[in-house]
């Protein structure tokens, strides 16, 4: 039985040291040698864990492209096999700076895109910031 690979290995411990969890997880799943996963990107460092440009959502989504890219890298393949996108926002106006981004990112790769505005929590309000 074939085992699926999984990219970039962490446990939420030494990702969110503020919060009681400790979860195994990874970036990237190749799933039976063909199909790629990737967990949800953000506009983070993928070695510091830092978070990055947290007050422009267009310098988010680019940050965010940009690990997408380099994961899939790292896991044998490119944007270019990508079939399905589905992009998250905590607010409408935030539209077309983020899909300005990804358009670019994906440009000539058409796949299918769900856009999602859900509510931002404000008691997470800035949970996500370098401490």
């Amino acid at each position: 039985m074939m085992t699926h690979t999984r990219v970039r290995k962490f446990n939420t411990q030494d990702t969110y040291p503020e919060q009681n969890l400790d979860n195994d997880l990874c970036q990237a799943v190749i799933a039976t040698g063909t199909t790629v996963f990737l967990r949800g990107q953000v506009a983070q460092d993928l070695e510091t864990r830092e978070s990055l440009f947290t007050d422009d959502a267009g310098a988010q989504a680019n940050k965010a492209m940009e690990n997408v890219s380099l994961l899939l890298g790292e896991a044998g393949s490119s944007l270019e096999q990508v079939c399905r996108v589905v992009v998250y926002l905590t607010d409408i106006r935030y539209r077309e700076s983020v899909y300005q981004e990804m358009g670019k990112w994906f440009k000539g790769v058409h796949p299918c895109s769900t856009g999602l505005v859900v509510q931002h929590s404000p008691g997470l309000s800035g949970w996500w910031r370098s401490r």
